[in-house]
């Protein structure tokens, strides 16, 4: 990463409120409605040998429901059967049956070691599906939702190896030619990972081209990249133009190269390796600076020549190139300074300071040539001036006025074990990294589909709240665009230790999470009151409340899946899926 532009996620203060006042629980009832399913869903329970934690994010927590953001309140499963099945909603109280639009070919039974069945939604036409076997199949499913031009068929399938899952896909076309770009998720076994859990990530980048030759026009797989990493990635999307990918992950990925690349990457590694010898060292007391740099055993004290000025410094070795030249951090003495040559054939520079005092942090401004070596006096000064601020106590003395921050202060729900995640943008071509975000204390929450044109935004924990972002790749100064807060949900989901999925409206009216099992709580946004109401506490005039309400289902089976569009929330479970209300279309 180390030519990667490193940057940071800029908040729209406009979509804060720091004067909001938490969620009232709401009464009103919410319409709730529920169809019997023929067959039960094809759910795929973790074996024996998948036992890691990354196991169970990737595929023991899948949402085996899918929403079809390209088509309002469509829905789509897979039952045990191998059928896909399809839920389309248009009026709440004439709900039809879920009804089978596809058949995979595959006898899923036949299987011991497969996967969940998964699909994803590249287009309003194209639809990527993963039997859980290993087999890819690209469809043309022409317009959904709608039965009679609904009709799916199969432009391309092929082995791709082990097992996998889809993560995201893309439908694009370049130079006249369509090609869709999907993204596999696999968790294998690493035998050179003996202290680890013993398994890495693998995300494998598939472009699947559009290929017309002499009459013969079919579909086929254009390019395939790897890239491997040690956590399931929280979030992983294809850019829209199929330029660039973006990853949220709590551990770094990166591409895994042939042998031709390695080969260039190591003599670029050695390159690198021999620019990191320091051309000089440097040392430096309160009045003086003193420079050291080793020339080679030809050089005579005629063929030196070192030019002093009040704010510059330039070292020229016989008629080379000058060996050192630039501004210094501060003024010198320049008459004062002097230099010499050792019996070690070393040339020694001394400068004396003109403001005696200030440490230098660099020697020449935006030189990072050389080394500065700090002595043991100096390093002993540094750690006493520190002192104060470090404690072998958690809180020595909290009753002083400044009491030190106390981490026996937060609650449990305020802590959360993955606190480095980042955020990686992938070039396609160069298959380096270019943009780095250090999330740091930012939890991601959730990902949601706002415009099935655009990438999905990702859901992140700042302080309380949670704030929507919305990748822009075509907008390399706006890459990142804060498009929604949620107020206090980070918090409020924090607390909530049975929390399975979590989601939010494409308009972002409402958010909404579930627990395993029956339990659905739904969090508006705040609106304006119809009637008049006072803070009893400062006694002023509140002007809108936020809602909380909370959904409990009538079933004993756990919740699959669970999609929300900005009418409806879709619950499935084993054998039923439920339908509730949140908002009046309008």
């Amino acid at each position: 990463m180390a030519g990667a532009a490193h940057c940071s996620l800029q908040a729209k203060r406009l979509l804060l409120d720091p004067k909001f006042e938490g969620y009232k629980l709401s009464l009103e009832p919410l319409a709730c409605y529920q169809l019997g399913l023929d067959a039960a869903v094809a759910e795929v329970k973790l074996r024996d040998d998948q036992y890691t934690l990354d196991h169970m994010r990737a595929f023991g927590m899948y949402n085996y429901l899918h929403l079809d953001s390209w088509y309002q309140d469509n829905v789509y499963y897979v039952d045990q059967f191998g059928r896909v099945m399809n839920l389309s909603v248009t009026l709440d109280t004439a709900l039809q049956k879920p009804r089978e639009v596809f058949r995979l070919p595959t006898d899923l039974t036949a299987y011991d070691n497969r996967l969940c069945a998964s699909i994803h939604f590249s287009s309003s036409t194209w639809v990527t599906l993963s039997d859980g076997t290993g087999r890819l199949y690209l469809i043309k499913s022409g317009k959904r939702g709608n039965s009679a031009s609904e009709k799916w068929e199969i432009v391309f399938n092929e082995e791709l190896g082990s097992p996998f899952i889809i993560a995201h896909s893309v439908s694009f076309v370049k130079s006249d030619k369509h090609s869709v770009a999907v993204l596999l998720l696999r968790v294998e076994k690493d035998e050179l990972d003996t202290k680890g859990s013993g398994f890495h990530i693998t995300l494998e980048w598939v472009t699947i081209a559009e290929i017309s030759k002499e009459g013969d026009h079919r579909y086929d797989i254009f390019k395939r990249r790897v890239l491997q990493g040690k956590s399931v990635p929280h979030y992983a999307a294809i850019e829209p133009s199929g330029d660039g990918l973006m990853i949220v992950s709590y551990k770094p990925f990166k591409f895994m190269q042939d042998e031709d690349d390695k080969l260039e990457e190591n003599d670029d590694a050695k390159a690198t390796n021999e620019k990191k010898d320091p051309l000089y060292y440097w040392q430096q007391t309160e009045d003086d600076v003193t420079i050291t740099v080793h020339i080679p055993q030809d050089i005579t004290k005629d063929d030196i020549k070192v030019c002093f000025s009040p704010g510059n410094i330039c070292v020229i070795l016989k008629d080379q190139p000058p060996l050192m030249e630039g501004k210094l951090y501060s003024s010198v003495d320049h008459e004062s300074c002097t230099w010499i040559i050792r019996e070690n054939k070393s040339l020694e520079i001394s400068l004396i300071k003109k403001n005696e005092g200030p440490r230098w942090p660099e020697l020449i401004v935006g030189d990072t040539r050389g080394e500065f070596i700090m002595d043991s006096s100096q390093c002993s000064e540094i750690t006493e001036s520190l002192m104060h601020l470090t404690s072998e106590v958690m809180n020595p003395n909290p009753e002083k006025e400044n009491p030190p921050c106390n981490a026996q202060e937060l609650e449990e729900c305020d802590a959360f074990l993955e606190d480095s995640a980042s955020l990686c943008r992938f070039d396609g071509d160069t298959l380096k990294v270019t943009h780095v975000i250090n999330l740091g204390s930012n939890q991601y929450l959730f990902s949601v589909v706002v415009d099935p044109r655009e990438m999905p935004c990702f859901c992140l924990r700042h302080d309380v709240d949670a704030l929507l972002w919305q990748p822009h790749s075509d907008q390399p100064e706006n890459m990142w665009e804060h498009i929604a807060t949620f107020n206090a949900l980070g918090y409020v989901q924090a607390s909530k230790q049975d929390k399975k999925f979590m989601a939010c409206a494409p308009d972002y009216s409402y958010a909404a999470l579930c627990e395993c099992l029956r339990r659905v709580f739904i969090y508006r946004q705040p609106t304006p009151l119809s009637t008049v109401l006072y803070n009893r506490k400062e006694g002023r005039q509140v002007g809108q409340v936020a809602k909380q309400l909370v959904a409990t289902l009538e079933a004993n089976d756990p919740i699959l899946g669970f999609q929300a569009t900005s009418e409806r929330l879709f619950v499935l479970t084993t054998k039923t899926l439920f339908l509730i209300k949140v908002n009046s279309g309008n």
